[in-house]
């Protein structure tokens, strides 16, 4: 007998096909389960940065965020499943992993096993692998 529940999925979206791809496969995953779903995008903000950014690319950067967010919960509306997004800014694969442990208790992380970074791993993201190394619930990996 199942006694663990998937009721919460945390996915990390960042405008790539593979994110696509990690909430699309949220979805099934949701629908099968009656799950929720949260998006969370992540910004990265280095702690001391010198460039805050200026603001007209933070504008145009952070009206491009909402439209993704906006994407993804309408892909997921059409599919009968809630979801709710996130926005924060910081280290992203520690942002990850504070998400799915904070508060909001998930049950599942699905994510991309590349994003839009542009560091070259050989089979995942950094991000996807700290992601895998670091949590406490279970992570699925969409390619």
């Amino acid at each position: 007998m199942i006694k663990k529940k998937i009721s919460k999925i945390l996915v990390p979206l960042d405008g790539s096909k593979n994110s696509r791809r990690s909430l699309e496969t949220a979805i099934t995953l949701a629908r099968s389960c009656g799950a929720t779903i949260t998006g969370i995008y992540s910004i990265y903000a280095p702690p001391h940065s010198e460039f805050k950014g200026i603001g007209s690319v933070e504008k145009a950067f952070n009206v491009k965020i909402k439209k993704w967010m906006d994407e993804a919960k309408t892909i997921a509306a059409q599919n009968g499943i809630v979801f709710t997004n996130k926005i924060v800014r910081g280290e992203i694969g520690y942002n990850i992993i504070k998400a799915s442990h904070g508060k909001t208790k998930f049950d599942m992380i699905v994510m991309g096993s590349r994003g839009r970074s542009t560091t070259k791993e050989i089979f995942f993201g950094s991000v996807s692998n700290y992601v895998v190394h670091t949590s406490k619930i279970p992570v699925v990996i969409v390619k």
